[in-house]
């Protein structure tokens, strides 16, 4: 009993670090998630702009955590946070920091372009052992950290919602160096697929952007073009896999 005991904790745990499977961010308890981070985007906003920002609150909300899945599936990582950073950094995994995810569920919500909303990016302990970095959402005249932080890496796809006014303001901070490198590889309604990474590993090993002739000679880059290849026949005329 203590054998079958520890080989179901075991299999749950596995499931738990393995990417979302298709269609976890239309479960019941996700679509509540959704709901609630829909309204949390409009309490950011004027009482006289929240009827009329319904839509774009709920896209925003919506492709948060569907995009977050479909990331994670795309990166084929199996061990989320830490763990994931460890192999990585080890050149034994090749894909999934936090600021992988960062670049990646950016890259998703500029898909549309926002008129009462606007994208941030945000890191704590900057330069130190303990970095992590996240995307925001905060109304277009909103300042940090009036905003509600958007995790994609910790829970390896299962997207982490956190009120950037309850985070340390000693630890946290705002990265607008980031969204301007980042909406200069994305604009707004663009259509690039989410198989496409703006920054890759070059074969120097140095971190680069996409098009350079060093990230073309390098397995990350080779990677890529096979992700992309193989999302036009797994959802074949649309750009996303979720």
């Amino acid at each position: 009993m203590k054998s079958l005991c520890a080989a179901l904790a075991l299999s749950l745990a596995l499931a738990a670090c393995s990417p979302p499977p298709v269609g976890y961010a239309y479960s019941p308890l996700v679509t509540e998630r959704r709901a609630t981070l829909s309204e949390h985007l409009l309490a950011l906003l004027p009482v006289e702009q929240r009827a009329v920002a319904k839509d774009e609150a709920r896209w925003l909300a919506d492709t948060a955590y569907q995009a977050a899945a479909g990331i994670a599936r795309v990166n084929d990582s199996h061990f989320p946070g830490w763990a994931g950073n460890a192999l990585i950094n080890a050149r034994l995994q090749d894909r999934g920091l936090c600021w992988h995810y960062q670049h990646d569920l950016f890259r998703e919500l500029r898909r549309r372009p926002l008129r009462y909303f606007r994208l941030g990016c945000c890191v704590r302990d900057m330069e130190e052992a303990s970095e992590h970095n996240c995307v925001y959402i905060a109304a277009k005249e909103g300042i940090w950290p009036n905003a509600w932080v958007l995790d994609a890496w910790m829970w390896n796809g299962r997207l982490k919602v956190d009120d950037a006014r309850e985070l340390s303001p000693k630890r946290w901070r705002d990265l607008p160096e980031v969204c301007h490198q980042q909406e200069r590889y994305y604009p707004e309604g663009h259509s690039f697929p989410i198989e496409h990474w703006s920054i890759l590993r070059a074969a120097d090993g140095e971190y680069q952007p996409y098009w350079t002739d060093e990230t073309r000679r390098s397995a990350q880059y080779r990677r890529m073009y096979d992700n992309i290849l193989r999302g036009k026949t797994e959802h074949p005329g649309r750009p996303t896999n979720y």
